[in-house]
C-alpha cells in the first residue's frame, strides 16, 4: 500500500508554506522600510533565529547582506 497524502492534508501543507512565507517577506518589507537602528538590530535577531530557521531554509547571513547593500545603494542607515 502506498504512502498518499490526503487533499485536505496537502492543502494544510500549502496553507502553513504560505504563512510562513508571508512572514519572511514581511520581516524583509521591514527591514527595507525602517530608519530606526533598533529595529534593524531587532529584524537581524529574528533572520538568525531558530524560528527563522523553521519558516523557511534561506541563509540569514546572505539574507542581511543583501539587505544592507540594499540600504547602502539606496542611501539608508546602515547597522553598526
Amino acid at each position: 500500500m502506498r504512502n498518499r497524502k490526503s487533499p485536505a492534508g496537502t492543502a494544510l501543507m500549502e496553507n502553513w508554506h504560505a504563512l510562513a512565507n508571508a512572514i519572511v517577506l514581511q520581516a524583509v518589507d521591514d527591514y527595507r522600510m525602517s530608519e530606526d537602528p533598533r529595529d534593524l538590530k531587532m529584524l537581524e535577531q529574528f533572520f538568525k533565529s531558530p524560528w527563522f530557521a523553521a519558516l523557511t531554509s534561506l541563509d540569514p547571513e546572505y539574507l542581511i547582506t543583501e539587505l544592507r547593500k540594499e540600504k547602502m545603494k539606496y542611501g539608508r542607515e546602515e547597522i553598526s
